[in-house]
């Protein structure tokens, strides 16, 4: 699995299908989000948390990805603690300046 830092030995074969899912989802920024999410909490995830996750990973990447980032507002079926957490392991993904780096500043 391309990104995981966690081995899989220790977790039933749910739990090995979901993680390897969460980090194979065909857009790299949901790789992330989902594969950090399932990285850092897949081991002590409830079986309602994890029917929960299924059904969340269901959708659409690009559907999930504008619900992460605020761009859309977050359908009412998972507005849950479980999502909030996950939106916790969405890293930064504004674009940095290409303007502004590797300029050294001006006296």
């Amino acid at each position: 699995m391309t990104g995981t830092t966690r081995s899989s030995a220790d977790l039933d074969p749910r739990r090995r299908r979901i993680l390897v899912r969460a980090w194979r989802r065909g857009i790299r920024e949901m790789d992330l989000v989902i594969g950090g999410f399932a990285d850092a909490e897949i081991a002590t995830l409830s079986e309602i948390e994890l029917d929960a996750l299924e059904l969340l990973m269901a959708e659409e990447d690009a559907d999930i990805f504008r619900w992460v980032t605020g761009e859309a507002e977050t359908p009412e079926r998972f507005r849950t603690a479980l999502f909030d957490r996950m939106r916790a392991y969405v890293p930064d993904f504004e674009p940095s300046d290409p303007a502004s780096e590797g300029q050294a500043s001006k006296p």
